[in-house]
């Protein structure tokens, strides 16, 4: 006699992919549970993890836990982890959102309120960066400024622009157009899960809406310098079309900048697009004076992995699909 688990009548699934995530999960999952005003449940996919990440889920009453069996060829571990959540998922809507990220209190209900305003079937929102040590803080306004100008949020959600991003950190989708635009499943080897994803709701007619969302939620998502050069080299090259030139362009920048100081506008022109990545001022001139040519380096070093040996994220390597 087979016994059908029941569907639980809730607004939002919210799936955690997680994979050796101690340092972090706790905090996520803290601000997760204590949501209100909408009617949820929480999944955390634990990706074979090796550290205490699974016991600490389960401390949390409610929160389900469960395992994605063996990676298939072919496939990341994000997305496999993502479709095996979604596949015990009973809201209309699926909240994809990364064990490093903190939720401010009710934004779950301000998102889902935002996204029926917007009638968006994909809402993303790009968290508010926290950053502690000196190289998170050189390179992450940097890198956050030249995403900014690549994506800029009002390109993306415009339905006419052929401009696409989200950010894996925190999206809230429609479950049923979820499922028609072939979810994760779809784009099962991309690396870069998140912008094909929302490449595929675009493509498809669905409503995409991005923005800067530091009033709902932040995260810190590098710890030290061997987290930094591993995480940006597996994204940069696939988030810039031509890292070479960017890499060019942001150096010489740096350059002319420092060696014109004294005249100040060069420097200030620099000065301000850092600070359109919204990090406050004293981080904003620590990556003024010494971001540019570090993440020139990891741009570089980003499309010399991917074109050459591949890329190695959580002990998997991946090379990125075309």
């Amino acid at each position: 006699m087979t016994v059908e688990r029941p569907i639980r009548q809730v607004e939002v699934t919210i799936v955690v992919p997680a994979r050796n995530e101690e340092a972090c999960l706790g905090d996520c999952l803290a601000s997760l549970v204590t949501q209100g005003d909408v009617t949820f449940e929480i999944i955390v996919v634990d990706d074979c993890s090796t550290d205490r990440t699974a016991e600490i889920a389960r401390s949390f009453a409610g929160v389900r836990v469960i395992s994605p069996g063996p990676l298939p060829e072919g496939w990341t571990g994000k997305n496999h982890a993502i479709v095996a959540g979604v596949r015990e998922a009973g809201g209309e809507w699926l909240l994809f959102t990364d064990a490093d990220t903190v939720h401010a209190p009710g934004s779950l209900a301000r998102a889902l309120a935002e996204a029926n305003k917007e009638k968006a079937d994909l809402l993303s929102y790009s968290p508010e960066q926290v950053v502690v040590t000196f190289a998170e803080k050189a390179l992450m306004p940097v890198i956050f400024a030249e995403l900014a100008a690549q994506y800029p949020p009002e390109k993306v959600s415009d339905p006419g622009s052929g401009v696409v991003a989200a950010n894996g950190q925190y999206m809230l989708v429609r479950t049923a157009v979820y499922q028609k635009v072939g979810g994760h499943r779809a784009v099962a080897p991309e690396v870069l899960e998140d912008v094909a994803l929302a490449r595929r709701f675009k493509q498809l007619g669905r409503r995409v809406f991005f923005r800067y969302g530091g009033d709902a939620v932040r995260t810190r998502m590098y710890r030290n310098w061997p987290q930094l050069r591993e995480g940006w080299t597996k994204n940069l090259a696939l988030l810039f079309p031509r890292p070479g030139r960017r890499a060019l362009w942001l150096t010489a920048w740096w350059i002319v900048a420092w060696l014109t100081f004294p005249l100040v506008f060069p420097a200030l022109l620099l000065y301000w697009r850092i600070s359109r990545a919204h990090f406050g001022r004293r981080t904003t001139v620590v990556a003024l004076a010494f971001g540019a040519p570090v993440v020139a380096f990891l741009l570089l070093r980003s499309a010399r992995a991917h074109a050459h040996t591949g890329v190695i994220w959580k002990g998997r390597m991946y090379r990125a699909a075309a």
